[in-house]
């Protein structure tokens, strides 16, 4: 072992290494071995790289950092402690304890600094990879060459547990792909994950595999070797064709006599006595908790000052840019608000009873076309399903390497890279992103869907091909699982249109949300465009009545593509058998217990028992709406390879099957 502890610098990483084993042990609970390992590279970074306000977090032109291995959350808040974020000290003693600003994994929105929820490995790089793009894209759109007021790196700190995962290798890829030469990873390579050494299951060469995926790589063969780390990064820094890695060669638990270089202190405090050993190593108080050097205080705090005149001087930047360009300065604090462009919806297009049927997944192509041409800051794209999804935006080109003033991202087969990285651009703030892929392929995606849903980031998830009615393609591409699925995520809206005009409905709500992410679930084939004329209700509160009845002697409840088999079924009822039915679209359950009582009286009556539930997915949740003496028409089982008419048919979804089911109550 080297340790050179005459310096501030190295004062400094003790201290953040103290901190961090300090609030692991009063917490009984935590990873320890990451922080001592890692602490000089992030050091480094804060002190000498990072440009960064503390006394305002939220400054746009800010460089980001992500802690993408989540675990190491002690690292991340002795930082933002020492370098005035925010934190006291109370904070870090109340580590991992009900409602405190320091939780087991960073949380977005709960601590000033935590630019991603991070834990779950993997995810973290490719929400920095998203930031990274925005950022490209931001500078691209806004930069002039008097005056650039968008340029800003985005640094990740990772391990070796990070670059198993798919998620993070799918992003690297397309990273690499991209040039995203503002993206600088730091690889905490010390060879332990929970098992035991890495070489029982990770023995590549990763730094073949970076260069292969066209990333520039950098090693750092003592992780504490400052000098070597600030030259690593300035190399990173330099690089303007690739997007960089800094390996850096760690020893986990670094000054731990007994635990260093094991296992054992990965994921478990390293008790009082090895606490003591480890800090008379470094040459720190070994009887003292949560100590922290007034000269480290002084050494850290001067962040503030550096990040406000930082700050300032891009403030008269932009001050000079709004001057010269007032239009451009006006779209980009649109842009970086939040704020939908004033007359964003004019153009939304209207559907009428008399056109032609349309698929829904067809009719979202078209909105989105016309919501791209008002609100410039809508970017995105489908993990290479984009003529099936419809989701490219015809005046744009595509975003690449050579254009990243472009707004259509070809994000590849990556559906899960896809959905974390849609996270990072708009947490990197000035985009409002979407992202589409086939609704069977939500699996893929949905450990990246789960967290935007945490982080209540709006972003619109456009799932095509909805139901067994995708046809010959058979059971592998058939969702019926995957909308009762996704309605159990909290915080996810889930908004399964009838038609073209509720697909113009549907966009605007998930445009209008602010707090949560939407998913969009729309047909491959052909729908009718719906007569809602004597609609009752409204489509913010997620079901109305298509059909206007007085006093109905039943519901016939569905979503989506079975909405007009009811409405259907619902005339031959009346003529034929004289049952009154009312048809109850209810493309959103969500929506809907957001409702009011007496909307949800009203649109669902405690007084009408007979009910028929209709949806081509399981049956899964929908007891809630049928009631007690109500029926559920679903599918409990994978699909079948026909042509989709005869899927649904064989499996009851017909106009005569709906019929017969309700005469049956």
């Amino acid at each position: 072992m080297t340790d050179t502890r005459n310096t501030t610098d190295q004062l400094t990483i003790n201290t953040i290494r103290t901190l961090s084993m300090d609030m692991i042990q009063k917490a009984n609970s935590g990873h320890p071995g990451a922080p001592m390992g890692i602490a000089p590279a992030a050091y480094t970074l804060f002190k000498y790289f990072l440009k960064h306000n503390p006394g305002n977090p939220a400054w746009f032109d800010r460089d980001r950092f992500v802690l993408s291995g989540g675990h190491a959350s002690a690292l991340l808040y002795s930082l933002l402690y020492l370098f005035k974020y925010g934190l006291e000290l109370e904070d870090l003693k109340n580590f991992r304890q009900w409602q405190s600003k320091t939780p087991g994994h960073p949380e977005y929105g709960e601590t000033a600094g935590i630019e991603t929820t991070t834990g779950p490995l993997g995810q973290g790089i490719a929400n920095a990879v998203g930031m990274a793009m925005a950022e490209r894209h931001m500078a691209a759109r806004f930069n002039k060459a008097d005056n650039e007021i968008i340029k800003h790196y985005t640094y990740v700190i990772c391990g070796d547990g990070d670059l198993m995962e798919g998620v993070a290798m799918e992003a690297i890829s397309l990273a690499g792909h991209l040039g995203l030469d503002k993206l600088i990873l730091i690889y905490d390579d010390n060879s332990i994950t929970i098992e035991g050494k890495t070489d029982i299951t990770f023995t590549e060469n990763v730094r073949a595999k970076f260069e292969s995926q066209h990333w520039h790589v950098v090693t750092v063969e003592d992780g504490n070797d400052l000098e070597a780390i600030k030259n690593s990064i300035q190399a990173g820094q330099k690089e303007t064709e690739r997007p960089t890695l800094v390996q850096v060669k760690t020893h986990i638990a670094y000054g731990s006599p007994n635990k260093q270089d094991s296992s054992a202190a990965h994921g478990a405090p390293l008790g009082a006595e090895e606490i003591m050993l480890t800090k008379k190593f470094y040459g720190v108080p070994e009887d003292k908790d949560f100590d922290v050097p007034q000269e480290v205080l002084d050494h850290c705090k001067t962040a503030l000052d550096e990040g406000n005149n930082a700050e300032n001087a891009w403030q008269q930047a932009f001050d000079t840019y709004k001057n010269l360009y007032p239009a451009e300065a006006d779209l980009f604090v649109d842009a970086i608000s939040g704020f939908l462009t004033e007359g964003w919806a004019s153009d939304i297009p209207v559907f009428k009873p008399g056109d032609s049927p349309i698929a829904t997944r067809s009719a979202s192509g078209q909105l989105i076309n016309a919501l791209a041409e008002k609100l410039p800051s809508l970017m995105g794209g489908s993990a290479d399903l984009a003529p099936s999804n419809n989701t490219y935006i015809k005046n744009s080109e595509d975003f690449q390497k050579d254009n990243f003033e472009g707004r259509n991202i070809r994000f590849g087969v990556r559906e899960h890279a896809m959905g974390a990285i849609l996270s990072g651009m708009y947490l990197h703030s000035g985009i409002r992103p979407y992202g589409g892929t086939f609704l069977v392929f939500a699996d893929y995606m949905r450990p990246a869907i789960r967290m935007a849903s945490l982080m209540k980031l709006p972003l619109i998830y456009v799932f095509t091909h909805d139901s067994v009615a995708v046809g010959e393609d058979g059971p592998t591409h058939q969702p019926v699982e995957h909308v009762a699925s996704l309605r159990t995520i909290p915080n996810l809206t889930v908004i399964r249109p009838a038609d073209a005009n509720e697909t113009a409905l549907a966009w605007k709500q998930a445009l209008n949300s602010f707090s949560s992410p939407t998913a969009l679930i729309l047909s491959r084939q052909t729908l009718p465009v719906l007569d809602t004329s004597d609609m009752q209700g409204e489509f913010r509160y997620g079901a109305y009545w298509i059909n206007k009845i007085d006093n109905p002697d039943m519901l016939l409840i569905a979503t989506g593509s079975e909405v007009h088999l009811c409405v259907d079924a619902a005339s031959i009822l009346e003529k034929e058998h004289n049952i009154k039915a009312a048809v109850v679209s209810m493309p959103s359950w969500e929506l809907f217990e957001t409702a009011p009582d007496f909307y949800k009286e009203r649109i669902l009556p405690t007084s009408i028992t007979k009910r028929l539930v209709v949806e081509a997915g399981i049956s899964m949740g929908w007891e809630k709406y049928m009631g007690p003496q109500g029926k559920i028409l679903s599918i409990n089982k994978f699909g079948a390879s026909a042509p989709g008419g005869t899927v649904l048919k064989e499996y009851g979804f017909s106009t005569d099957n709906i019929v017969q089911k309700a005469l049956g109550l």
